[in-house]
């Protein structure tokens, strides 16, 4: 790396006064861990800054072990896993034997020494050997090469990466928080799509050709006749039929309870049960199907993986099973505009539909097909699932400790309110374009993030290549020549090598 002609190139030992490692105290000895000494190790390097450590050992814990307490503000790098971390801690505190503590010269800034660590981690990354666990041998970390600019240079470039890199992590942390945003946002456009918000001025200018309850009577009479033809398909199969038209009279509407029917409903809206009005299914165990009889081709097998990449599902995370396996269960042939729902497990409440399906396809036992009627449009039904009401009611529902599990009795008593189709149709239209708009935000958002990742290391690695003080050298002469020169510093610094003398455990100096 090209540096500055004022500057010395130089080696990390040639720099460093001392290079101090840790221990750790017998895990057997549970005393040890029960003390008020801060213990700090590679669990403890995802923050720059450190207020406190995980793990907390005793002075006997100390004493009986090769663990160093290190003083506060020195620069402590990771020699083994989280290589290219450097953190500083606001206390003292001991470190164990991945931990590695650099006290530099005098005349080192210690801030300069951080922010150049932090423009090589990865090249310290990359020297890492080892094929599970990496780690950096000392002789390998002393001979990193260290540019040296003059003393009151390094100053200046450590008070230029502090307000730079201020204002990078500030912008960082303000587009982090932009997916968390977003997320609020799609399930408040997704709660005001299923109350009808999102639509009250359309609703007022179009106006439906049918009275609530002309509505509710339509579903009524739908529901009975849909039970009567499941009914006959039924003695169809069993090639027994009932003498007589009584066990019609088993038919019961489904109830509803008596806080949805007090809701105040837009125009036209009704509530009601999916039970009856939408098809849904799930395969009845695994009748024997094992992971082993997966195939390299035929009948597309989906489980929980698929409903992973958004709201569609995706096909090409299937499984395939064989004809024969597909064929046993006809009640969950999947078609297009299918909504597949997560009933078990850890993925419980997950929703995905089925487009651009051009082959037969079939679902694992965690999954619930819900197939939408005439009273819905594919979308708004998954909109309304996929929303925070049905999501809510998810929660509620789930039963067992061990592997959450939602009924398809559940399901069918969940409650929708049902706009018109063509309120529905209009309210996927302006839904989709919400999202889009969100989505679009999201990706821009994805790619400052990015720039500003890269933008961090972009600048420090201009920081130690001279970059940010060029002007300041120009306008500064006085201060990096003669006895304020890179190369006096860096007698000066040798010197005080030669003066410094390893101290023992007990003793360890603060150097600043």
């Amino acid at each position: 790396m090209a540096i500055p002609a004022s500057w010395k190139q130089t080696e990390l030992s040639e720099i460093l006064l001392s290079i101090i490692g840790g221990g750790t105290p017998s895990k057997s000895i549970p005393s040890y861990y029960e003390g008020n000494i801060p213990w700090m190790s590679v669990k403890d390097m995802n923050k720059s800054i450190l207020q406190d450590t995980v793990d907390h050992i005793s002075e006997e814990a100390v004493k009986n072990s090769s663990t160093n307490v290190i003083p506060s503000g020195t620069p402590i790098v990771a020699t083994r896993m989280s290589l290219g971390k450097i953190v500083v801690a606001n206390f003292d505190s001991a470190i164990n034997q991945d931990l590695k503590a650099l006290f530099p010269a005098s005349g080192v800034n210690h801030e300069y020494l951080i922010g150049w660590y932090r423009s090589i981690s990865r090249k310290v990354e990359e020297l890492g050997m080892g094929t599970t666990v990496k780690g950096i041998r000392l002789e390998v970390l002393k001979s990193l090469e260290f540019p040296l600019p003059p003393l009151g240079e390094q100053k200046v470039i450590a008070d230029k990466l502090d307000t730079l890199l201020a204002q990078v992590e500030a912008t960082k942390a303000r587009l982090e928080r932009i997916p968390e945003i977003l997320k609020t946002f799609r399930q408040s456009v997704l709660a005001d799509a299923v109350s009808g918000k999102l639509t009250e001025e359309w609703r007022a200018v179009n106006k439906s050709d049918f009275t609530k309850e002309e509505r509710l009577e339509e579903i009524r009479k739908y529901k009975y006749e849909t039970w009567i033809e499941e009914q006959e398909a039924k003695y169809e199969a069993k090639g027994k039929w009932p003498k007589t038209d009584s066990w019609k009279k088993k038919y019961k509407e489904a109830e509803i309870d008596p806080e949805f029917k007090s809701r105040e409903l837009p125009e036209s809206w009704v509530n009601q049960p999916l039970d009856g009005l939408v098809y849904i299914s799930a395969r009845i165990g695994w009748k024997g199907l094992k992971a082993s009889e997966y195939t390299q081709s035929g009948p597309l097998f989906l489980s929980v993986h698929s409903l992973n990449y958004g709201r569609e599902v995706k096909l090409s995370e299937a499984f395939n099973i064989s004809p024969e396996r597909y064929d046993e269960s006809p009640e969950i042939m999947l078609q297009n505009d299918d909504i597949l729902l997560c009933k078990d497990g850890a993925g419980i409440g997950k929703i995905g539909i089925v487009k651009n399906l051009a082959e037969p396809a079939s679902i694992n036992s965690s999954l619930l097909l819900i197939r939408s009627g005439k009273y819905f449009v594919p979308e708004f039904l998954y909109f309304f699932l996929a929303g925070p009401t049905m999501q809510r009611l998810v929660q509620e529902r789930m039963t067992g400790s061990a592997v959450p599990h939602l009924f398809q009795r559940d399901v069918k008593e969940f409650v929708l309110e049902i706009p018109p189709i063509s309120e529905q149709r209009e309210i996927v239209r302006r839904v989709e374009e919400l999202l889009a708009f969100a989505d679009g935000i999201e990706q821009k958002a994805n790619a400052a993030l990015q720039r500003v990742n890269n933008l961090t290391q972009s600048i420090l690695a201009k920081a130690f290549r001279g970059e940010l003080t060029a002007n300041w050298r120009a306008a500064n002469p006085e201060s990096i020549c003669g006895e304020n020169s890179a190369e006096a510093l860096l007698e000066k610094i040798k010197a005080e090598r030669e003066a410094f003398k390893p101290v023992k455990k007990s003793s360890v100096r603060k150097k600043s």
